[in-house]
């Protein structure tokens, strides 16, 4: 592809594409040139380096969320559809909570989600720091369901694919489920219907969550 065919446009996406496989410490712009079928350094002639391609990239995926209105459906409401459809992004983009960790994100796109996540909590009644504390508090609640899909995704991408692979991985979860059944409460949890591997969580984990942190901040509101 042409250096004049290429656009910032098309770079983030192939980027997004690209971190979802690889992640991002398999984002590189030879990868990324190779992918778009380009020199690498036809890139730069659109993005900075990598850094600026990551915010970018990550600015893109976050536009995508829905913000809906509070005062249409209710702040409650409101602010489960965010949270949900936040979880279900990092959970789409797992190398987002690695971004996260390592970088300053900005842009448009979180800039106009966080605007709106702050006026969904003003509308529940909270005012000036409390309402940076209540959408920091679910917010936070997100990322850190979200941190284990991640872990998941990344510990996948190191191991590689195969049958060593496979068999490595079955190794650690049998020693891990070994160790928990030295523990009473672990061994219990271990012999539920609910725990279908040792890090699996029970069914509905985090809409429990979620409604009980609501519940708090709406006591809280009142």
């Amino acid at each position: 592809m042409a250096r004049d065919t290429l656009t910032r446009d098309r770079i983030v996406h192939a980027a997004v594409e690209l971190l979802d496989t690889e992640g991002l410490e398999g984002l590189n712009m030879r990868a990324l040139g190779k992918r778009l079928d380009s020199a690498a350094t036809a890139v730069y002639w659109h993005v900075k380096n990598k850094d600026d391609l990551v915010v970018l990239a990550t600015d893109h995926v976050w536009s995508r969320l829905t913000l809906p209105d509070p005062g249409a459906s209710g702040w409650r409401a409101a602010a489960a559809a965010m949270a949900t459809d936040l979880y279900g992004m990092f959970t789409r983009h797992p190398w987002l909570v690695q971004v996260l960790a390592a970088h300053v994100v900005s842009g448009e796109g979180k800039a106009r989600h966080d605007e709106h996540s702050l006026a969904v909590y003003e509308a529940a009644g909270f005012a000036g720091p409390e309402a940076d504390r209540a959408a920091a508090a679910v917010f936070t609640y997100v990322l850190g369901n979200a941190a284990g899909a991640a872990a998941t995704a990344s510990l996948t991408r190191r191991l590689g694919g195969g049958a060593d692979a496979d068999e490595r991985f079955g190794r650690a979860l049998a020693e891990a489920r070994e160790i928990a059944a030295r523990h009473p409460r672990l061994r219990a949890r271990l012999e539920t219907a609910a725990a279908n591997g040792y890090a699996a969580a029970p069914d509905d984990t985090f809409a429990f969550g979620l409604r009980a942190l609501l519940d708090g901040l709406e006591r809280r509101a009142r």
